[in-house]
């Protein structure tokens, strides 16, 4: 599938929402419903019972102008799910109409979550909305990532033309009320002047962002700050109250992943008490 179909296929609507129940020492996914091409095939369990892997297939591959795609999961108490992607993520470019991807996570007392995509590509021409909420108990963890590619280096393709939003949300309940510890609103159009700004992508191709919402301390603030991405792209790490923020900005999809990797190794075992595995089909 590339960016020259004909730009009359059909748009899809799809819906997935998955709960993970604590069940004595395991992690079991106890609903899956899920409306159009979007999936959760089988619960894995590649660690033991107590982390319950889930790999999001959506078998069309990308998302074409006038998709909408809504995912929500809820963790219910004392549960540990592990939620990733088999592959790149894909927007196609669009004759007009918006796609919009929205994802909705739920983390209840003493749970845990780990959302970890493989990137996300966004072609040339492309109209697309992404919009991130998590909402967090008062004890709950949380660490994911994202990893947003403009344009498709392999063939030298710029984000020239179309639109992009992105909105992220993180929220932490405090009592009766909930409290923001982590707020991103962006938006840009193709050949934007804040894409080539040095108050914005300052030229590069690829941004990542990593958020760790448990307790840190400065230990694992210095080990964190000791590694660096390999291709040596502009990054940086953040401790605020609650929350650990790991930015990168440079060229290079699989150097910001595995620089990612790399700094998950570091907090999974200070968040969860594991060591860091990556799921198998990373090497898929």
């Amino acid at each position: 599938m590339n960016s020259r179909l004909p730009l009359t296929l059909p748009s899809w609507h799809a819906s997935l929402h998955l709960a993970f129940a604590c069940a004595g020492e395991r992690t079991v996914l106890r609903e899956n419903r899920h409306q159009g091409p979007l999936r959760v095939q089988k619960a894995l369990y590649p660690e033991g019972e107590a982390v319950c892997q889930a790999i999001l297939l959506h078998p069309p591959s990308g998302i074409a102008g006038g998709d909408q795609l809504n995912i929500s999961a809820v963790i219910g108490t004392g549960a540990h799910a592990q939620l990733t992607t088999p592959g790149a993520g894909k927007w196609y470019r669009s004759a007009g109409a918006e796609a919009s991807q929205k994802i909705a996570w739920t983390v209840d007392e003493g749970a845990t979550l780990e959302w970890l995509p493989q990137e996300t590509i966004v072609f040339d021409g492309a109209r697309a909305r992404m919009e991130t909420r998590v909402a967090l108990a008062e004890d709950s963890r949380y660490l994911g990532w994202d990893i947003l590619c403009l344009g498709r280096a392999a063939a030298g393709e710029r984000f020239e033309r179309g639109r992009f939003d992105l909105f992220y949300r993180v929220d932490r309940r405090n009592g009766y009320s909930s409290q923001p510890i982590w707020l991103e609103r962006g938006g840009f159009s193709g050949n934007d002047a804040m894409l080539h700004s040095p108050a914005g992508w300052a030229g590069a191709t690829v941004c990542g962002t990593l958020l760790a919402a448990f307790p840190h301390t400065p230990e694992m603030l210095a080990a964190c700050r000791e590694l660096v991405p390999a291709d040596a792209a502009s990054h940086a790490l953040t401790a605020l109250p609650g929350l650990l923020v790991a930015r990168y900005l440079g060229d290079n999809s699989e150097a910001a992943r595995r620089w990612f990797a790399d700094l998950w190794a570091i907090l999974r075992p200070a968040c969860c008490g594991r060591p860091a595995v990556n799921p198998r089909i990373w090497n898929t």
